[in-house]
C-alpha cells in the first residue's frame, strides 16, 4: 500500500492499460464495411513491441489530426506547466519542471515525425493482391521534406507491406523507373480550382490555368485525363471541405473514384458519416474509392493501405484498410484529443504491447523502490546512484603517495 501511494500515476497507468482491454480496438478495419479484415494481419517488429510505450505513443501522436494536434498540445503542455509550478519543493525546481514536462511534450511530437523507428507492416494471406498506395509525395513537392528522395519513398513504403506506390508529386509528373524494393508507377497530383486531383497513370504535362479558373473549369480536367489515358481521382480533404455539395457534378464530369481515407492532419479527420455519403454515391456509379498515406516525408508510418486486385474493376477493385485510431478522429470533437488520444491508443494495443506496457512500468517502479543506502546522494534510482557515487571517485584526485622518510 505505501508503493501504491507513492505512485499512484503508475499505478492508474496499469489499471487503465487492463482496463482499455475491456473495449478493444481491431488492429486495422476495412474503411468499407467498417468490419476487421479476416485476410489481413498487422505484423509488430519485435523491437517495436519491446519498446511498446514509445512505439505507441509516436504513432497515436502521428494520428492526431491538425486540429485535434492543436487542441492536445495546448492541453498537455498548460497541464505540465500548472504541475510543475503547484507541486511541492524549492521554486527552482518547481520552475524546471515547469519548463521540462511541457518541453518532454513538444519533444515527443519532433520524434513522432522524424525519428527512425520500427514501424508495423501489412501482411496479406492473398499474394494475387497488390498493397499500394495511390498518393505519396517526395521533395519535389514545395511541401516535402528537403532531401526526401523517390529511394527514401520506396524504402518507407517497404518497410510497411506496400508492394508498390504512386508518386504524386505536386504538380510535377512522375515517369516511374524504380522498381525495388518496391515499384514506384507514375502521376501527379494537379492543383487546380479548390481541388487536388490525383491523377493516375503515364500523365504528360497540363496548363493548370485552364482548370484554376472556376469550378466547371476544375472539373473539366477528369475528361483531359482521360483523353491521356489516365484516371483522375478527387484528394481529400479539398472536395470534402470545398465541393461537398457538387459530388454529384465531379461525377457527371468523369471522376473516377474518391479518396475515402487521407493520413495527411489536414484530411484524417474525415468524418464517418461523410465517407458513407461518398461511399454510396461511389457504389451506385461504380466509381474507385481509395486510401492514401499522403506521404511528404514527415512521420513514419501510415494510417491506410489498399489490397488491388487486378481481376476486378471499378468499386470492387480496391479494398482500404485503415488503422482504428485514424478513422476515429473525425469521430470526436477537437478538444477532447489529450484524453481520448490516448484512450484510443491504449484499446488498440495487442496483449503482446500490453505485456510490455505493464512490465516496462514494474520494471520502473522496482528501480524507484530500491531504498536508498545510508550516504547515497540522490537520484532517481540505485543505478542511477551507484554511478554517480562512481563518477564522483573517479573526478577525485589520487591519494599522494605514502611517505618514504
Amino acid at each position: 500500500m505505501n508503493l501504491l501511494r507513492r505512485h499512484p500515476i503508475a499505478f492508474t497507468l496499469i489499471a487503465l492499460v487492463l482496463l482499455s482491454a475491456l473495449s478493444p480496438l481491431p488492429g486495422l478495419v476495412d474503411a468499407v464495411s467498417g468490419a476487421p479484415p479476416a485476410d489481413v494481419d498487422l505484423v509488430r517488429p519485435t523491437l517495436y513491441t519491446l519498446l511498446a510505450p514509445v512505439s505507441n505513443v509516436l504513432d497515436a501522436l502521428t494520428f492526431l489530426s491538425g486540429e485535434r494536434a492543436i487542441a492536445f498540445l495546448v492541453t498537455w503542455v498548460a497541464a505540465f506547466v500548472l504541475w510543475g509550478l503547484l507541486r511541492r519543493g524549492p521554486l527552482g525546481r518547481r520552475l524546471a519542471a515547469a519548463i521540462l514536462a511541457p518541453l518532454a511534450v513538444i519533444l515527443l511530437g519532433v520524434a513522432a515525425v522524424l525519428l527512425p523507428r520500427p514501424v508495423p507492416r501489412l501482411v496479406a494471406a492473398d499474394s494475387t493482391l497488390t498493397v499500394i498506395d495511390y498518393h505519396a509525395h517526395t521533395a519535389l513537392s514545395h511541401d516535402g521534406r528537403r532531401g526526401w528522395t523517390v529511394q527514401d519513398l520506396a524504402a518507407w513504403h517497404a518497410a510497411q507491406g506496400f508492394g508498390a506506390s504512386y508518386v504524386t508529386d505536386h504538380n510535377v509528373v512522375f515517369n516511374g523507373g524504380v522498381d525495388d524494393p518496391i515499384r514506384l508507377l507514375p502521376g501527379v497530383e494537379w492543383s487546380v480550382y479548390d481541388q487536388h486531383v490525383v491523377a493516375l497513370g503515364a500523365v504528360a504535362p497540363l496548363e493548370r490555368g485552364v482548370y484554376g479558373r472556376d469550378t466547371r473549369a476544375m472539373l473539366s480536367l477528369f475528361g483531359a485525363l482521360h483523353r491521356q489515358g489516365a484516371i483522375g481521382i478527387a484528394s481529400l480533404p479539398e472536395y470534402w471541405r470545398n465541393h461537398w455539395a457538387e459530388l454529384d457534378d465531379f461525377v457527371a464530369a468523369g471522376a473516377d473514384g474518391f479518396e475515402i481515407v487521407n493520413c495527411a492532419p489536414k484530411a484524417i479527420g474525415f468524418p464517418a458519416a461523410a465517407r458513407a455519403r461518398v461511399l454510396q454515391l461511389a457504389e451506385s456509379h461504380d466509381l474507385l474509392v481509395v486510401g492514401a498515406s499522403d506521404n511528404h516525408g514527415w512521420g513514419q508510418v501510415t494510417c491506410v493501405w489498399n489490397l488491388s486486385s487486378p481481376s476486378a474493376h471499378g468499386y470492387r477493385s480496391n479494398r482500404v484498410i485503415a488503422r482504428p485510431i485514424a478513422l476515429a478522429q473525425g469521430e470526436s470533437q477537437p478538444w477532447t484529443a489529450a484524453y481520448t488520444q490516448p484512450w484510443l491508443m491504449l484499446a488498440g494495443l495487442s496483449w503482446s504491447e500490453r505485456s510490455s506496457w505493464i512490465t516496462w512500468i514494474l520494471v520502473i517502479l522496482i528501480y524507484r523502490a530500491v531504498p536508498r543506502r545510508a550516504g547515497d546522494p540522490a537520484g532517481i534510482g540505485i543505478l542511477a546512484r551507484s554511478l554517480s557515487l562512481k563518477i564522483l571517485r573517479l573526478r577525485r584526485p589520487p591519494p599522494p603517495p605514502p611517505s618514504t622518510d
